[in-house]
């Protein structure tokens, strides 16, 4: 009898700036639901000790739902280990927290997180959709990300936070140099002592950022505002408010996920609409149907495709015998198509019900940010829908180098339609 092939390889973020592996994520799926995959070095960053890949949806839901076992705490939330002098400060930050510290935190921030705080942001939220595409409408053609996608949700970041419109390009540089440390067109190597990188999430590389969330945090202190860094500044449970490191730690995960989750499914979900001219026209005939599109979208293209978890205690999982102190990751980006949770996974669907995605995670850890983030896109496809009729590929769309975060970088777009019309009516007068 010949050996079992190999699992495929899912941790290496090459194999993702390809397109996320389907094929080998199905076949882990079926064959193998939670793989030992082998933690390679890739580039300048070094091998890693191995993890375990789960791909099942019902295996990722009980990860993300049971901390007491799989821990956010104990390596952190990211694939690769954190310096091991990096770790206690990257514990401070309310993704990589457990129970009970978790939920301090998290009862202290949920406050400022309200709806009628969020959606105060809607008519602006609609104008800079607007002032984002009117321009490529009228020209027939462009890059999503580079001249719409990227900026749509940084700037209504910054609108939420408060910050001087002038300070929002800082946004764009936090969030690509954590986020595409490892990405060709992002990476900005800065290699230690010891001549390893080090990693973008360390103190030396986030000084910058948390200087300026202490000086934004002062300026709210002295001139409040109706934003969501003047609500975190005063925030206060039981007598006690954020600590000057957890508000700092607390504007980083902010800027980082508040923003790239969303500018990474504007692009999928638009990419997914192109593919799939059919569901374009459906929508477009009944845009009723845009809140349950933006729900397959994300489960279409989740933002985040993967998330780490560390195990303190043995435990077993699909079958597997998981030690305490392996690294246990889940694959939201399989997950959303498993056969077992979904109806024909592999169909693009506007109108799916019951949509039972993981985009926003599950468990403590259930994102925040979960309704502004369905906000924004809700008006963006909208107002695309309205301004852009039937966009279509138009060159090779390119992605993040990443097994994190989903990113499509360039996305080159033309629309075909009312524009094409237009044109052909100019000419012929």
């Amino acid at each position: 009898m010949s050996a079992p092939a190999p699992a495929p390889d899912v941790f290496d973020p090459r194999v993702f700036a390809r397109g996320v592996p389907h094929t080998a994520l199905r076949r882990l799926r079926e064959d193998d639901p939670v793989s030992w995959q082998a933690e390679h070095e890739v580039g300048a960053w070094p091998a890693g000790p191995g993890f375990w890949a789960v791909t099942r949806h019902a295996d990722v839901r009980h990860v993300l739902r049971t901390p007491e076992v799989f821990s956010s705490h104990a390596g952190a939330t990211q694939i690769r280990d954190p310096d091991p002098d990096d770790l206690p400060f990257i514990r401070r930050t309310i993704l990589n927290m457990d129970p009970p510290e978790h939920m301090r935190l998290r009862r202290l921030v949920t406050p400022a997180f309200t709806r009628r705080r969020l959606e105060r942001f809607t008519g602006s939220v609609a104008a800079r959709a607007r002032a984002l595409l009117e321009p490529v409408a009228a020209s027939g053609r462009c890059d999503l990300p580079a001249e719409v996608t990227d900026d749509f949700p940084l700037s209504n970041l910054a609108d939420l936070l408060g910050m001087p419109p002038g300070d929002r390009h800082l946004m764009l540089e936090w969030t690509n140099r954590v986020i595409g440390y490892q990405d060709d067109e992002h990476a900005e190597p800065v290699l230690g002592a010891d001549g390893r990188p080090v990693n973008p999430r360390s103190p030396a590389r986030l000084a910058d950022m948390f200087d300026y969330a202490a000086e934004l945090a002062e300026a709210k202190r002295r001139r409040p505002g109706e934003d969501l860094m003047t609500a975190l500044v005063h925030a206060e449970v039981d007598g006690r408010g954020l600590a000057p490191q957890e508000l700092r730690m607390f504007f980083f995960l902010l800027v980082i996920a508040g923003n790239d989750t969303v500018r990474s499914a504007l692009p999928g979900g638009v990419l997914a609409l192109a593919d799939h001219p059919g569901e374009h026209a459906r929508l477009a005939a009944d845009p009723g149907l845009v809140p349950s599109a933006v729900e397959e979208m994300l489960r279409w293209h989740p933002p985040v495709l993967t998330f780490r978890r560390t195990a303190v205690r043995d435990t077993g999982l699909g079958g597997r015998r998981i030690r305490a102190g392996d690294k246990v990751v889940v694959y939201h980006c399989s997950a959303h198509f498993d056969e077992r949770a979904f109806t024909d996974p592999d169909r693009f669907d506007v109108g799916r019900s019951p949509n039972d995605h993981l985009a926003f995670g599950d468990g403590p850890h259930l994102c925040l940010g979960a309704h502004f983030a369905r906000l924004q896109m809700r008006i963006f496809f909208t107002e695309m829908l309205r301004m852009l009729p039937c966009p279509r590929r138009d060159g090779p769309v390119k992605r993040l180098t990443s097994n994190f975060i989903n990113g499509i970088s360039h996305l080159p777009l033309r629309w075909e339609g009312e524009v094409e019309r237009r044109r052909q009516g100019h000419e012929e007068e």
